[in-house]
């Protein structure tokens, strides 16, 4: 009886400790975060921006319910992101969740906010049907309104919602100018480079023609693809910019290819002169990577004509970064027609930073040549590794001020074109330039989360013997400590029998 009474108390203790830690949960939200990618810690950045907020920030997500596991976590990971933003805040962020698929009228509304289904794969019965779900939210500060049209597993969630705050928070962007002028790519034909800086920047076309120009009110110039030559005097105001204090990213082509002639030339614009007397080369060659994007080929065989997909060296795939934070999180960045670059400066008060090589297998052709597109490449073709592609200078390039330059011996990666001929750029494309521009410009620390996402890790990349030892090891592990547990408690009754029977035992 005395047994079953303390059996009792037992278990109403249990129940009581976690009563109270649900109660406490309710009011109080902490987690510890153990991943390599701190993807559930808040970033300084996201810090600063909260502890400045004057008004009520509202997020409204419309989320669908009852979806598939890894969108149901997408879901708990929003809100438990929005109660760590609520509890920094002090309750300067405020949240509701909204089931957009309860009824029709919901669903109106949430389309009326500009957020729109998408179709997700749900398996039923061993059958795969399609559903209509909504993974969206709206920020809204005062009078101003941000949408998040949709929220993506894995993606940077946190720079989602951190810079939808600040770009309705910041009463002055910054400014950035692309200079045109001289064969430049527009602004319209970098659509989502033009997206994306939009969020922190008023970006503006500059032409160094005007002599009213005032280039100090920039933050950063930005110069891409210039296919023209440019006047001595113009470099003299790039120098005057740098000078006082002024900072360049710069995407340029050393050489061109012709895929109408498939011919492969040098491209002289005086830029390459510019950067020389810095102290940076960027050479007159095509760099060739085993490590490369891919062509269509048209082939004939019995009067038939059929496209195949053959690699093409000269399109670089670029995957070796250095570490800092204009490259931080990039994976894969595809160019076209990328040069070496070398710096030769020996100006003590100048650093060149590497941030971009080609791979371990690459290799130089100098032009004139002719693209050979069904070539077949050897391994000696590719005597070379780790050619830079991008880089950093930094110091004081003009004057006694510091400044920086990011060049990077490709024009064309941040470019969709325009009409029929747009496409769709590779996020880390864009990301390229866009965290050059931010690093140069902004002092938030934004850049740190556009490519802050959840590394997976999927077990289907694994060899077939590493997959068999987690499969098991996972499956082995619980039995293993339950017996090991057993063995340990045995052992422990066992020794402790043995003492009461021992004559000495009191």
């Amino acid at each position: 009886m005395k047994r079953g009474k303390s059996i009792f108390t037992y278990l109403l203790l249990i129940a009581g400790v976690i009563v109270l830690v649900n109660i406490l949960s309710e009011r109080f939200f902490l987690r510890l975060d153990f991943t390599s990618d701190k993807r559930f810690t808040l970033s300084k950045a996201t810090k600063d921006i909260l502890n400045t907020l004057h008004q009520t920030v509202t997020v409204t997500a419309y989320m669908s319910e009852e979806l598939p596991s890894n969108f149901s976590q997408l879901r708990r990971d929003f809100k438990e992101e929005l109660i760590e933003y609520a509890n920094r805040s002090k309750g300067k962020v405020m949240y509701e969740f909204i089931n957009p698929n309860k009824d029709e009228a919901t669903e109106q509304k949430t389309m009326q906010e500009g957020i729109n289904p998408v179709l997700i794969n749900v398996r039923e019965k061993d059958q795969v049907k399609q559903q209509k779900a909504y993974l969206g939210a709206v920020v809204q500060y005062g009078d101003k309104r941000e949408v998040i049209p949709l929220i993506q597993p894995g993606a940077a969630m946190e720079y989602s919602l951190s810079s939808s705050i600040k770009k309705m928070t910041v009463e002055n962007k910054p400014r950035i100018g692309f200079i045109e002028g001289h064969g430049e790519i527009s602004l319209n034909s970098m659509m989502q480079v033009m997206q994306s800086l939009s969020v922190l920047y008023d970006v503006e076309p500059v032409n160094l023609k005007d002599s009213s120009l005032n280039l100090s009110k920039y933050k950063t110039l930005v110069i891409v693809h210039p296919k023209d030559s440019i006047l001595r005097v113009y470099f003299q105001k790039l120098d005057e910019y740098l000078a006082a204090g002024g900072n360049i990213y710069i995407a340029m082509n050393r050489v061109t290819g012709n895929f109408q002639t498939a011919a492969g030339s040098v491209v002289n614009t005086g830029l390459e002169t510019w950067l020389e007397q810095k102290g940076l080369r960027v050479n007159p060659n095509f760099i060739v990577d085993q490590s490369c994007g891919s062509v269509m080929l048209n082939q004939q065989q019995g009067g038939m004509t059929f496209q195949t997909q053959i690699n093409f060296p000269y399109l670089p795939m670029i995957t070796n970064f250095a570490k800092h934070p204009v490259t931080k999180g990039l994976t894969s960045v595809l160019l076209q027609f990328a040069s070496s670059i070398e710096y030769a400066g020996r100006n003590n008060e100048v650093t060149f930073t590497p941030l971009a090589t080609s791979s371990d297998k690459s290799g130089t052709e100098n032009p004139p040549l002719y693209f050979n597109v069904s070539r077949n490449w050897q391994q000696s073709d590719f005597p070379l590794s780790k050619l830079t592609v991008a880089g950093l200078l930094s110091g004081k390039l003009v004057g006694s001020t510091t400044s920086r330059i990011i060049v990077v011996s490709n024009g064309d990666f941040p470019v969709n074109g325009e009409g029929r001929e747009a496409r769709q750029l590779p996020p880390d494309n864009v990301n390229f330039l866009v965290n050059g521009v931010d690093w140069l410009s902004d002092a938030t620390g934004l850049i740190e989360l556009r490519t802050k996402e959840v590394s997976s890790r999927p077990l289907d990349q694994l060899q077939d013997g590493t997959k068999a030892t987690l499969k098991y090891l996972n499956f082995l592990i619980p039995f293993i400590l339950i017996v090991l547990f057993g063995i340990f408690r045995w052992q422990y009754r066992r020794n402790l029998r043995m003492k009461r029977m021992n004559e000495n035992y009191i």
